[in-house]
């Protein structure tokens, strides 16, 4: 008796299954059928649809653009001007540090963050960036990546938390960051093009389009995640709402939060050598140089160059991860 009524719901399931794909197979058929008798009639006006509404949507479109271009062009001004003394004066403090002092300070750093194993491969990595005459470029890659990472993090990790604290912002972000998520990576450099012309700050805007979504997606995921009764129990002991955030759910978020920026700097730097096609210098340039003139060598090299400095981030900010969890464990 037991068995029939647990074989009941499996035998109801097999059946609607079953149900379903006799149904599914009989409308695939219809429909091809349709398909070829339209095909043997040969009309072909169910081929095209009857209008077109890609011109008009293009011209106004280009029509915002131009008038967002001069009515606004005060705006990008400022944030051109902005960006470019804040990535030259990085460019020559980063180019001005002896490479030594450099070794020396990472392998510090990655000593504090992880372990001595993973500092003294971090230094190797660069002296090796040295040896083969990428160190200048690597330094310039490094000032671009720390405009744009900042500015990344700077706009993602606010969004996030209005994101966690409110689901009507949260419901108008997702679909916002699904397109930014999807959308090919050359579409980046449109933007940036069109509002600041070609140079340093039309790709510092394409980095931070394709590399800030995680930001904001793992900042709200994690103050989400926080446990509601810790939560309670902050307002239990009188916490106002930005006490809660700044205190108790930030802080136990930081992991998830640093995951975040984890993924926001390495597809910064993968999107470094597309950026490159709009100007901006580094190892990206040196990769699009060398592929344009086929020197697969070079390139090769040069690409290397952008894996070191994105695994040096990812183990030092995965070590930071490691030891917050310890920390709030």
């Amino acid at each position: 008796m037991e068995n029939t009524e647990k074989n009941t719901p499996r035998r109801s399931v097999t059946s609607l299954v079953a149900i379903v794909s006799r149904k599914g197979f009989i409308i695939l058929t219809s429909l091809i059928a349709a398909a070829l008798l339209i095909d043997g009639m040969g009309i072909t006006a169910l081929r095209e649809f009857p209008v077109d509404f890609g011109p008009a949507t293009y011209r106004a479109i280009d029509s915002s653009i131009d008038w967002m271009v001069v009515e606004f062009a005060w705006f990008f001004d400022s944030i051109s001007n902005y960006i470019k003394v804040w990535l030259g004066a990085l460019r020559s403090f980063f180019s001005w540090i002896p490479w030594p002092i450099v070794i020396i300070g990472m392998f510090y750093a990655g000593w504090k963050l992880t372990d001595i194993k993973v500092s003294s491969v971090a230094s190797i990595a660069l002296l090796f960036m040295g040896l083969f005459d990428l160190w200048e470029s690597a330094m310039i890659t490094v000032a671009i990546m720390t405009v744009s990472v900042s500015l990344s993090v700077g706009l993602g990790v606010p969004l996030g938390v209005m994101a966690s604290r409110n689901n009507m912002v949260q419901a108008i972000l997702r679909p916002i960051l699904d397109t930014m998520q999807t959308m090919p990576s050359f579409c980046y450099l449109v933007p940036g093009i069109m509002f600041f012309g070609l140079g340093n700050v039309a790709a510092v805007l394409a980095v931070v389009l394709y590399a800030i979504p995680p930001c904001i997606r793992l900042t709200n995921l994690g103050i989400r995640q926080v446990d509601a009764s810790v939560i309670e129990a902050g307002r239990a002991f009188g916490s106002t709402r930005f006490q809660l955030l700044t205190k108790v759910q930030i802080p136990l978020a930081i992991p998830t939060i640093m995951a975040g920026i984890n993924q926001t700097v390495l597809m910064a730097l993968a999107m470094s050598t597309i950026a490159a096609m709009v100007g901006a210098g580094g190892l990206g340039m040196d990769v699009l140089r060398s592929m344009g003139q086929l020197r697969e060598g070079e390139a090769f090299i040069s690409g290397a160059g952008i894996v070191i400095l994105a695994m040096i981030f990812d183990r030092f900010t995965q070590g930071y991860i490691r030891k917050q969890q310890q920390t709030y464990k």
